[in-house]
């Protein structure tokens, strides 16, 4: 326990008990849940691995990255590497939620320009409420990737079958609704090289002015890029990405806010304090102390 309160962040790596070296692994929601201790089960996890969940029955509620989710029928979630979730628990405090995961490794599924969209986009969508021609659709093809996975025949080729069907699941959801800034779902290229360079970067530079200069466009280019994909400037992007960040030491570790304040670039403390003001609109020690 850190000392706010908060649970410690389970840091989970990939480990696929089933098939062992594989890079997938399919289980019903059951499975998951026995798989871990019940204190285990109410802790934050931070996983090296993305894990697809679709829930088939029950209500509840899962948070990823401080955002919570309701989950009910329908409802799709993703959760990527890097991210610190809690996983959906049932309302009624029961194990009445039901639902099938998928989890795997980045580099299982083809590399795909519109999957990557997917798997590697920082400001990705983590859920979905799909209607119900969605949810038919998405069913089928959990069910077909859950039937793969479990066959004995030629596993190199169920592997490489399982990889397509992952990239068919990927490519869904690349097609369902976005957002009104950017319906096609389809991100410029000036943004998706901004993307992967904040990774990169956002504990190191701060300033809109220099992602476009290391990208070669003009800050007015970069921006169009961000709005027409986003709805929001370079600039409020690279200080949502440095806020939660911040988040997630403040509310999961046990690091001093100044120390915290170093490590995403800021040499003073109290200049980290009134940015992280500006953002949530509370102070760093506050935001701490509500995570309980």
């Amino acid at each position: 326990m850190v000392k706010n309160g908060q649970p410690a962040v389970v840091e989970r790596g990939y480990r696929n008990p089933t098939r062992p070296g594989w890079g997938l692994e399919v289980l019903t929601w059951e499975k998951l849940r026995d798989r871990l201790s019940p204190a285990e089960f109410l802790r934050p996890h931070r996983l090296d691995f993305h894990q697809l969940t679709l829930v088939s029955h029950g209500e509840g509620a899962g948070t990823v990255d401080f955002v919570d989710h309701p989950c009910s029928p329908g409802t799709l979630l993703h959760v990527r590497p890097g991210q610190v979730h809690r996983l959906p628990r049932a309302s009624d405090g029961t194990k009445g939620l039901d639902a099938t995961i998928v989890l795997f490794t980045p580099d299982f599924p083809p590399r795909l320009p519109t999957t990557v969209r997917v798997t590697d986009d920082p400001f990705g969508i983590a859920a979905w409420q799909l209607d119900t021609a969605d949810h038919h659709r998405f069913r089928h093809a959990f069910s077909d990737l859950a039937t793969e996975y479990a066959s004995n025949t030629a596993p190199e080729i169920t592997r490489d079958l399982l990889r397509q069907l992952l990239a068919a699941v990927l490519l869904r959801i690349a097609r369902l609704p976005v957002s009104a800034n950017n319906s096609s779902g389809a991100p410029a290229e000036p943004f998706r090289l901004f993307e992967h360079e904040l990774e990169r970067s956002f504990a190191v530079s701060h300033r809109a002015n220099d992602y476009s200069a290391r990208l070669g466009y003009s800050l007015k280019t970069l921006d169009r890029a961000c709005l027409r994909s986003t709805g929001h400037t370079t600039k409020h992007l690279i200080d949502t990405r440095v806020t939660l960040e911040a988040k997630r030491l403040l509310a999961h570790t046990e690091l001093p806010v100044a120390v915290i304040g170093r490590r995403l670039g800021f040499t003073e403390a109290t200049n980290f304090g009134k940015f992280f003001a500006r953002t949530t609109g509370q102070t760093p020690g506050h935001f701490r102390d509500t995570q309980t």
